[in-house]
């Protein structure tokens, strides 16, 4: 079934009838992996017989990011026998019913990004059907801009690294945290971050950003691992932010992270160099496998941590939250379950006085995912960026990239997400192309 581009369910179960309470109908489940713009990203679309609503076809918008061949196989191969036929505005029986039933196999991979994507979606129908963005509904608004920050990828970051000569393969998403080092370029801010950190940091201040997030670290784990980090390498690799202090000085709050590379000694070791630096937050120096380490540096590190949008479910971030391992909550919108789950997450922190922070180095939906939440939810401080997906990547996805003015997003003001995906990308004729329809 997985090599058919077009394929039919009929709506008979007990669950789809079940899921059908009087909305407009779901009728076709559509994805695109567009490798070649973001390998790593899955697009859906999912259809409604709810006609035109302000002039546009009710078809709601979702994205998630990672292992996209094996999301689509989920949302085609199964969860579409709940959601073909169902009511498109039961956003929370969907979610409940694909999240319990995942659990009995372990819903904490591409079962859960499924979720996310489709929950972008829902909540993307339920705004155009009231004619509100989705903060509203949310009972926002908590502020009238979404304070950002740009984390420093290039346009190729989360792609396959450039050869000396351009790109020698078609791009794709790469591994997971082993970003490429750029090349020397406009918005290369991964490649000038570490070799023009003070002329990048003067840039962005300039363009209205007063933070920026660097992960300077990276080489020294990938040339001698993350069990030990020698003061030499250290130094080399903290450079880049005492060339920005030196230019800029507090000017610019600046943000460590270190993709979880490294164990608990050369976690604490980067934690000592880098206070002198007054950097805003640490964060994923340390993987979060393990709560009670996490802890145990966070208590040590004498800097504040950031913990993580590497956490995929309420429960890892209570478990956080309950042990103080933690100063900010980081949370991705398109991992963790959609902009509900997000949501639950971000009050969950504000519970224990823990700021939260909005992740996005992925994809332009999950960007305006957690927009909607930091709209709405006073406890969220940040919303990441990356400006340089901003101003080349996403364009070629969305029909309106958002504009950042003195560090800071406007509030989306069109109905639902508050932006498309660009129909033409959803073509048959295109490698990554799926449909399912109703029967």
């Amino acid at each position: 079934m997985t090599s058919n581009v077009d394929q039919t369910f009929r709506a008979s179960s007990p669950t789809q009838e079940h899921a059908f309470r009087g909305g407009p109908r779901i009728t076709a489940i559509e994805t695109l992996i567009p490798h070649d713009i973001m390998g790593g990203l899955l697009m859906l679309r999912l259809h409604t017989d709810g006609g035109t609503v302000g002039g546009e076809p009710l078809i709601g918008h979702g994205e998630t990011y990672y292992v996209p061949q094996a999301v689509a196989a989920t949302l085609h191969d199964w969860m579409s026998r709940r959601l073909l036929g169902a009511d498109a505005t039961a956003i929370e029986s969907h979610w409940r019913f694909l999240y319990e039933r995942g659990t009995a196999f372990g819903v904490r991979g591409c079962e859960l990004r499924a979720i996310s994507a489709i929950d972008l979606a829902l909540w993307d129908i339920l705004g155009q059907l009231t004619q509100k963005p989705i903060w509203k509904l949310l009972g926002g608004p908590v502020r009238d801009a979404i304070p950002v920050y740009n984390s420093c990828g290039g346009p190729s970051y989360g792609r396959r690294p450039y050869s000396s000569e351009g790109p020698s393969e078609p791009p794709s998403s790469g591994w997971p945290g082993h970003g490429d080092l750029g090349r020397p370029g406009p918005l290369e801010d991964n490649y000038n971050s570490v070799h023009h950190p003070g002329d990048l940091a003067e840039e962005l201040l300039a363009e209205g950003y007063t933070a920026m997030k660097l992960w300077s670290l990276d080489r020294i784990y990938k040339n001698t691992g993350g069990h030990r980090v020698s003061w030499t390498d250290l130094e080399e690799g903290l450079q880049p932010f005492r060339a920005i202090r030196e230019r800029v000085g507090l000017k610019m709050e600046v943000m460590l992270d270190g993709h979880g590379f490294f164990t608990l000694p050369a976690a604490l070791r980067i934690a000592e160099a880098m206070r002198e630096l007054k950097p805003l937050w640490l964060e994923d120096v340390i993987r979060p496998d393990c709560v009670d380490t996490i802890a145990d540096f966070r208590d040590r590190a004498g800097v504040p941590i950031a913990v993580s949008e590497m956490l995929v479910s309420r429960e890892e971030y209570r478990l956080i939250l309950q042990r103080r391992a933690a100063d900010y909550a980081m949370i991705d919108p398109t991992w963790v379950g959609g902009i509900s789950e997000t949501r639950r997450a971000a009050e969950l922190a504000q519970a224990f006085n823990i700021p939260a922070l909005m992740h996005d180095c992925t994809g332009p939906l999950t960007l305006f995912a957690g927009l909607h939440v930091t709209a709405s939810c006073a406890n969220v401080t940040y919303q990441e960026t990356v400006r340089a997906h901003i101003k080349t990547l996403y364009p070629m996805m969305i029909d309106e990239p958002p504009t950042v003015v003195k560090g800071h997003i406007a509030l989306p003001t069109r109905p639902g997400l508050g932006v498309r995906l660009l129909d033409e990308l959803f073509t048959p004729d295109h490698p990554g192309y799926r449909i399912t329809r109703l029967q």
